[in-house]
């Protein structure tokens, strides 16, 4: 590999508290210097970008995307996915293990990260922590963890008996890798298609109530308890797209205990309320689903002091012909990962003065360090050239009809977005060009 000079740009890099004016050297595919301006000026390199008025950051990590190879190709693919998100200045995405068959196997997670799959940008995997997301079995998490597993979950599905959330935590805590957990009770939710609340009361909708998703995060967290004081091990419990107060509090609570838990928000949870969903907009059904302003403000506030760890999109994607139906038929999920990072300097930079550092490390070194990335999440020395350029100033608005990603199932076309990525670099490769 060649070498890659960035010239002139502003370094933002939270892991090494760097926020400056650097000039950066990619070689081999790793960082190989981080100067002041000026200093690389004698190296001829092969590329040289020149970054004047733009934000050289570590790429961003996505701990919790959906991609739907295999099995639901015409929604998208491993290789549509994953340009979709070097377009969003994502270099490293994690898959969900909600495919068609499920991934709960090392053969199929091999399958999965081969490179025949043409994947843009890193892609991991997080297979299904019990055999075919039921609930019942567990998965070899040894096995799996050895093929490359950075963690366990079900996904789309929690594990709702307590003996089997035990096990998964306990097993995980051995394999040092986290149980990411879709916190939604299950026997409360039968039926339901959005929050349950004023806007569902005028729609005729049944609703999710606030208690199916906070149920789970508390029983969760007991049984974290439980097993640190019975077995001597410290699991890691990650929370899934935290959409109401109640479990945030939850969590907040168990950081204080000192429990090792950790939480993502999604920006659809901290951008929009239930009001989105208008006269039955099925670009605005997700699950979990949009909640009231108050747990919106909740999800901000979480960001902003801390308790929520990182930010990720559950990246959904579903064909035209299957949100062009009945709310309550239609699937859960939207499209997210070309918006996330215009979303978030929006709503929480301008909007709500967090800083710019603050945003990068919730979008690159938090869900490194959450997900065991060794070498990325930052510009250390050696560490992957992992890179995003953007432009913090440039404000647009998104367009659907000019996506990456094969499905265009979003609430946000026409939306203002703040920050245009105009590179991802991933691995010293330009992978995308804005």
């Amino acid at each position: 590999m060649s070498d890659l000079l960035i010239l002139n740009g502003r370094l933002i890099d939270p892991a090494n508290g760097i926020d400056g004016e650097r000039d950066l050297l990619v070689r081999d595919g790793r960082v190989a210097a981080v100067e002041a301006p000026g200093a690389l000026k004698n190296i001829a390199a092969a590329e040289t970008i020149d970054a004047t008025g733009q934000v050289v950051a570590p790429g961003l990590i996505d701990v919790h995307v959906h991609l739907r190879e295999p099995g639901q190709t015409y929604k998208e693919t491993i290789a549509t996915g994953t340009a979709a998100a070097a377009a969003g200045g994502f270099t490293s995405v994690i898959a969900m293990p909600n495919t068609v068959p499920v991934n709960d196997t090392v053969a199929k997670l091999e399958w999965m990260l081969d490179a025949a799959r043409r994947s843009a940008v890193k892609l991991f995997a997080m297979p299904a922590a019990t055999l075919g997301s039921m609930g019942v079995t567990l998965t070899d998490f040894e096995a799996l963890r050895a093929a490359g597993a950075v963690g366990f979950t079900d996904d789309g599905k929690p594990v709702l008996e307590d003996h089997v959330m035990r096990a998964a935590l306990v097993a995980a805590a051995r394999a040092e890798v986290p149980i990411s957990q879709h916190a939604e009770d299950t026997r409360l939710t039968g039926g339901c298609s959005m929050n349950a609340g004023q806007v569902a009361f005028r729609l005729g909708l049944r609703g999710m109530t606030v208690e199916a998703e906070a149920r789970i995060v508390e029983r969760d967290i007991r049984l974290l308890r439980e097993i640190e004081a019975t077995e001597g091990l410290r699991p890691h419990l990650h929370v899934q797209h935290v959409s109401t107060a109640r479990a945030m509090e939850a969590i907040r609570a168990a950081k204080r205990e000192g429990l090792h838990v950790t939480c993502e928000v999604a920006p659809h949870h901290f951008t929009l309320t239930d009001e989105a969903i208008g006269d039955y907009d099925t670009h605005a059904k997700m699950n979990p689903p949009l909640r009231v302003e108050a747990d919106r403000a909740a999800m901000v506030a979480s960001l902003l002091d801390g308790t929520a760890d990182c930010i990720a999109t559950d990246h959904a994607p579903h064909a035209a012909h299957e949100k062009e139906q009945e709310f309550e038929r239609a699937p859960n999920g939207i499209t997210g990962l070309e918006t996330s990072l215009g979303l978030a300097l929006r709503v929480l930079h301008r909007e709500q003065g967090l800083s710019l550092s603050r945003i990068i490390a919730l979008m690159s070194a938090a869900p490194a360090a959450i997900a065991g990335l060794a070498g990325r999440g930052s510009l250390s020395m050696g560490h992957f050239a992992d890179v995003v350029l953007f432009d913090a100033g440039s404000e647009w608005r998104y367009d659907a009809a000019k996506t990456l990603s094969r499905s265009r199932n979003t609430p946000f076309d026409g939306a203002e977005m703040l920050g245009k990525v105009r590179a991802t670099i991933c691995e010293g490769r330009v992978v995308y060009r804005g």
